[in-house]
């Protein structure tokens, strides 16, 4: 009971931090919290702006999430919290298409959160969209995966599964890969949403509130582990190929011994980098799972990657680059530390963070230099609480509150 105790009152706290709560700001004292939202002066080498913005219900409210947009089909999707999904233009931001997947509820009580009438039941949504084979996939923390028809929103299947599912799935070979906070790693049918494999891992007593997001390539499926390890399992059967460490759990506390890896696998040249909470950042060879280097670099982030350039935005919101081939530091920067920036995003010469105040920060890739931001949302209620969207040209914005912003980009 004790160990399940420190796990949920540790979870919590760490899972608020992550997030960016406005809560966190009641641990700070006034002078503090007057440091970090001051930004520092900068030259603007560019200006951006908001092309359009469009509201997706209530966002993600306080909780813990890593619900991002996904741009394919010529659409923006995106969804909220509650169980709202959209498709957008990516030209105009008009709506296509609309689907609530919230349950309806009969009651009349003030403990669903929603009045004293009936309403609707939230169906927690929080991992990321995943659009493939038409369709676009997601999971849920009631432990359901879904299918939608990309061209009008329509339920394809859904599934019940063991646990929450807090992470964007994985697409490959027809295979859905679905990771769960109890530590099951799934393989779905894409097309009937039937369970093919599962692929179980113990957890820790202690661990973040995240997990690794699912990565599929050349045949395998790669997730970290919440035991500092990285596995990869056969896609088509779920038989696990290797099984390497990354960080090894260390000091006297179970606190102390957090190692979780809640970053999706990146995979680049038959290589696979990821990142621990712990403090390692490590690069794999994928055939093998040999440790081809480690690095002390301590993150829940995502790592990104332009070129020979890994990215990684570290624990107190410090950023890097690192030579991907060697693991040496290019350069890093401080200057925004304590505004829980989100992981880095590519965007032609730039990487772009946002911050828990609802500001998006642009850096030069080649020395890390501070060039240039734009308030897309207003406060800790509008953060952004996840790194931007960039692809096909489109750099995506959401922001805790729900807001859809499709911004430009610099020349």
């Amino acid at each position: 009971m004790l160990n399940k105790f420190l796990k949920l009152s540790t979870t919590l706290i760490l899972g608020m931090s992550i997030s960016g709560c406005a809560t966190i700001g009641g641990w700070l004292d006034d002078d503090e919290e007057k440091e970090i939202r001051q930004l520092p002066e900068i030259t603007m080498a560019f200006e951006t702006e908001v092309v359009w913005s469009e509201s997706v219900g209530d966002g993600v409210e306080k909780f813990f999430s890593r619900l991002t947009p996904a741009v394919a089909y010529g659409k923006i999707f995106a969804a909220d919290r509650q169980g709202e999904i959209v498709a957008l233009n990516p030209d105009t931001g008009k709506r296509i298409w609309s689907r609530d997947i919230s349950r309806k509820s009969t009651k009349s009580s003030f403990s669903n959160g929603y009045g004293l009438f009936a309403g609707s039941v939230s169906a927690k949504i929080s991992g990321g969209l995943t659009a493939a084979y038409n369709a676009i996939y997601f999971g849920t923390e009631d432990g359901v995966v879904y299918s939608l028809n990309e061209a009008d929103g329509s339920i394809n299947w859904q599934t019940n599964v063991p646990s929450e599912v807090i992470a964007a799935p994985a697409a490959d070979a027809n295979i859905i890969v679905v990771n769960t906070v109890s530590g099951s790693l799934m393989g779905l049918d894409a097309l009937t949403g039937e369970v093919k494999w599962q692929n179980d891992s113990d957890v820790p007593p202690l661990t973040l509130r995240g997990i690794s997001a699912p990565t599929a390539s050349a045949g395998g499926a790669i997730v970290g582990l919440a035991n500092g390890r990285v596995r990869v399992s056969i896609i088509d059967t779920g038989l696990t190929a290797w099984e390497s460490e990354v960080a090894k759990p260390t000091g006297a506390t179970e606190l102390d011994r957090i190692v979780d890896i809640d970053s999706k696998p990146l995979v680049f040249g038959g290589t696979v980098f990821l990142v621990s909470y712990g403090g390692s950042l490590a690069a794999i060879e994928l055939r093998s799972g040999n440790v081809i280097w480690t690095r002390e670099y301590a993150s829940f982030r995502n790592v990104s990657i332009d070129g020979n350039r890994l990215f990684v935005t570290d624990n107190n919101s410090s950023i890097y680059a690192i030579d991907r081939r060697n693991g040496v530091e290019l350069w890093s920067n401080g200057e925004l530390r304590r505004r829980n920036l989100t992981a880095a995003t590519p965007v032609g010469d730039y990487i772009a963070v946002g911050d828990k105040f609802g500001y998006l920060h642009y850096f030069t890739q080649d020395e890390g230099k501070y060039v240039s931001r734009i308030e897309v949302g207003r406060g800790e209620n509008e953060a952004i609480y996840n790194e931007p969207v960039f692809i096909d040209g489109l750099l995506v914005v959401q922001t805790r509150d729900g807001e859809i912003s499709v911004l430009s980009t610099p020349e």
